[in-house]
């Protein structure tokens, strides 16, 4: 199988201002792959882009396979946090250094099951503050950390392709 660069890869530009808009484009991939009109332009399935987006909202309630980076190495993606914010969106393509496959998370799933379980996931980050703080942002406010997975979201489900008339 073909790598694809994600840096270049067509994707879908999404804006999820809420946890409800998320939850609302959701709703709309489940209904494309129900009619079997759901595609993918990058390199997961669509259930291993769910249980990659669900991981990375459990790993605050669960803990994180990862350690802090060194405090230099924290610096800089703090900096970059700053940009993604004022940008309110994530880029794609980059890999954690060390990590196989460049992270963590993106088991492969069944798509509904995925879908079901970012969801659930969705609404406990909604509910809950986290229980562990991220190893390279650290602690942040849940307003910070509800915006991060949801440019996070952005970036993935991008990738997902669906009829318009769909939306």
């Amino acid at each position: 199988m073909s790598t694809i660069d994600t840096k270049t890869a067509p994707r879908r530009e999404l804006l999820f201002p809420t946890v409800s808009d998320c939850l609302a484009e959701l709703d709309r991939i489940e209904a494309a792959e129900k009619n079997g009109q759901l595609t993918t332009t990058g390199n997961w399935t669509p259930g291993q882009i769910m249980a990659h987006l669900s991981a990375w909202i459990e790993y605050g309630y669960v803990g994180f396979p990862i350690k802090a980076p060194p405090f230099f190495v924290r610096w800089m993606i703090r900096r970059m946090l700053k940009r993604m914010r004022k940008a309110g969106q994530m880029g794609p393509g980059a890999d954690m250094p060390g990590v196989e496959d460049g992270t963590y998370g993106q088991d492969e799933m069944e798509t509904l099951a995925g879908i079901e379980r970012f969801r659930s996931a969705l609404m406990k980050m909604q509910s809950e503050p986290a229980v562990y703080h991220s190893p390279a942002f650290g602690k942040l406010p849940d307003e910070i950390r509800i915006k991060i997975n949801l440019m996070h979201a952005q970036l993935h489900l991008g990738f997902l392709n669906y009829p318009q008339s769909q939306a």
